[in-house]
Parts: structure tokens; C-alpha cells; sequence
């Protein structure tokens, strides 16, 4: 069966990865989302299990200690990771797996998956990344000073991806997403066809 691979969604927050990703999903069902764990409490109209796994911050370094992430890191004041066994099963049944993560998981799971697919996601402007926050209304002003202090930090990062996508309307970005996933799926299955013909050899 195929090797499946990852496709990582990283942005600021505000940027639009999660609707986008919704977006992506609903259009694409055949990719599988990898569910990120979490150690902050539930925003309204989140679910468990399919937003993020929310766990007690205890439970959370359990399994930092136990090895179960792939990718671990703190962001915005909590713990944020990607489990290994589910994505690895996943890669191993030949799916393409869509991760939604910060610039820090995605820089270290670049170090064990070097062969993915990475793409940042910028807002059309610095005005309409800070309008959305505000627009969000679960932070106060502090935070959104916050935060749009460390997305000035997280887009010096962009360079490390393979794509940029400028989420200035909803459809044209999914739609832009979705061609570069199909382009790289046959890509690989191409790749894949010219290995086994030289196996053969």
C-alpha cells in the first residue's frame, strides 16, 4: 500500500487555519484530520475529539514523559501536541494526514517528517490579522497585544515552508490548498511508480 504523508497547516493566531481547515476537510473528506491535544479549556462551539483532545495538564506531561507525542509545545500559556500512534497508523494505511499546528510543532516535526508538505497562512494584512482577533472576542485587549506580538515573531518563520497562502477569501484559499495537496499526492505516487521500476531492475 502507498505511504500516506503529512500536510501541515500552521499560522498566527487569527490567521484562519482553523476555518480553513473545516473548509478543506468538508471538501476533502478522504484526508484525516489529526485531532491536537490540549491543555486550554474549551472555546464555545468547540467539541471533544473533534477540535482538540482537551486534557489536564497533568495527564498532558504524562504523556510528554510516556513518549506519546510527535510534536509538543507551549503556546500562548498552554501545552499543545500531536500524538504519534494515531498519525503514524494513519500514514502506515497510505492517508494523507492534515495537521493543524504552530510554527514550534512544525519546525520539529520538519526534522522527522523533512518529506512533508508545509503551508503558512497570513491574513491579508497586519490591520485585518488584529480586526479578526478583536472580531473573535475571547481575549481581552492584553492578550490580543499578546498575541499579535508573537505573530510578528511567528511570520519571520514563514521561509521554512513550502508554500504561503494569503487567506484574504476563504474559498480561493481552500481551493489553492487543495490543489497543492493534490498536486504533491501525485507527486509521490509518481516518485513511488519510478522506485519500484528500478526495485525491479
Amino acid at each position: 500500500m502507498s505511504k500516506g504523508f503529512l500536510v501541515i497547516l500552521s499560522s498566527p493566531s487569527g490567521g484562519g487555519k482553523t476555518t480553513l481547515r473545516k473548509e478543506i476537510l468538508h471538501k476533502n473528506p478522504s484526508l484525516y484530520y489529526s485531532v491536537s491535544c490540549t491543555t486550554r479549556p474549551p472555546r464555545e462551539g468547540e467539541e471533544e475529539g473533534k477540535d482538540y483532545i482537551f486534557l489536564p495538564e497533568e495527564e498532558f506531561r504524562k504523556k510528554i514523559e510516556q513518549g506519546e507525542f510527535l510534536e509538543w509545545a507551549t503556546v500562548h500559556g498552554y501545552l499543545y501536541g500531536t500524538l504519534k500512534e494515531t498519525v503514524e497508523e494513519k500514514l502506515r494505511e497510505g492517508k494523507i494526514v492534515l495537521l493543524d499546528i504552530d510554527v514550534q510543532g512544525a519546525r520539529k516535526l520538519r526534522k522527522i517528517f523533512p518529506e512533508s508538505v508545509y503551508i503558512f497562512i497570513l491574513p491579508p494584512s497586519w490591520e485585518e490579522l488584529e480586526r479578526r482577533l478583536k472580531r473573535r472576542r475571547t481575549e481581552s485587549p492584553p492578550k490580543i497585544k499578546e498575541r499579535l506580538k508573537i505573530a510578528q515573531w511567528e511570520i519571520r518563520f514563514y521561509t521554512d515552508y513550502d508554500y504561503l497562502i494569503i487567506n484574504d477569501k476563504v474559498e480561493k484559499a481552500v481551493e489553492e490548498i487543495l490543489c497543492i495537496i493534490e498536486a504533491e499526492k501525485r507527486k509521490m505516487r509518481r516518485n513511488e511508480k519510478v522506485i519500484e521500476k528500478w526495485l525491479k531492475k
